[in-house]
């Protein structure tokens, strides 16, 4: 298999600054004009929209102003508190905390409320449509809640020439049209999309074309059909004879 080089060009942090606004300029405003006291936030859209990029811009604009903010989502391990401090609680993934992390977030709720720190979060759908339990859905749609739509198909092209511009790297119209007509639009898959063609290009020290595209994907999916067909090998070979 061949080695791919790490990428030149490190992935810059979630910032308002390098977020397409397209059509979600209304809770682009309101995160980042947040104050302490503020109510809670609740952004929803389906993945790759921006939501979690939009929430660490928030926990980082609200740090470097001097406050503290703590992030909690289904992967952190439980229990889950917040310390001394903490003046901002983010929420993310609202939508795929399980009956014990839904009991911590709603006691994260409760002692945000005490501490008077303000609360953001992010789901995959409204509020309504969450499955949770009833106090912590009503609490998520509480305060302000904003959709956040995908990007459109212009905005869409403006971030993966964006993207390629920083990396150095030309990208045609013909490869454009053929990523974002063959491929996942959401911006997070585009990204990753372009990051891992960067590496495949550098490791072939040829540029980028749609010849290369489907060479890159040739070679993924031989490679994944080669792991198949080891992993049925060894399960074949370590089954044991039941031959009599």
């Amino acid at each position: 298999m061949q080695q791919l080089p790490l990428p030149i060009a490190a992935e810059p942090a979630p910032s308002f600054d390098n977020f397409l606004v397209g059509a979600n300029a209304a809770a682009l405003a309101q995160l980042e004009s947040l104050r302490s006291g503020a109510a809670p936030i609740y952004l929803w859209g389906p993945a790759g929209c921006g939501k979690t990029h939009l929430l660490h811009a928030a926990a980082d604009r609200w740090q470097r102003s001097g406050g503290r903010a703590a992030w909690f989502d289904s992967a952190r391990a439980l229990p889950w508190s917040i310390d001394d401090g903490i003046s901002l609680v983010v929420l993310d993934g609202c939508d795929a905390f399980d009956p014990t992390a839904q009991h911590a977030a709603f006691a994260l709720f409760i002692e945000a409320a005490e501490r008077a720190a303000v609360l953001i979060a992010a789901g995959r759908v409204p509020p309504v449509d969450l499955p949770l339990r009833d106090d912590l859905k009503s609490r998520l749609a509480w305060g302000h809640v904003h959709a956040i739509v995908p990007l459109a198909d212009a905005e869409a092209r403006a971030a993966l020439r964006r993207e390629a511009d920083r990396r150095g790297i030309f990208l045609g119209d013909e490869v454009m049209d053929y990523l974002l007509n063959r491929f996942e639009r959401d911006l997070g898959s585009l990204m990753r999309l372009l990051d891992r063609l960067d590496r495949y290009s550098l490791a072939n020290k040829r540029g980028l074309s749609v010849p290369l595209v489907r060479q890159m994907c040739a070679q993924v999916h031989a490679d994944a059909q080669g792991e198949q067909d080891d992993g049925a090998s060894e399960a074949a070979t370590d089954s044991p004879d039941r031959a009599n």
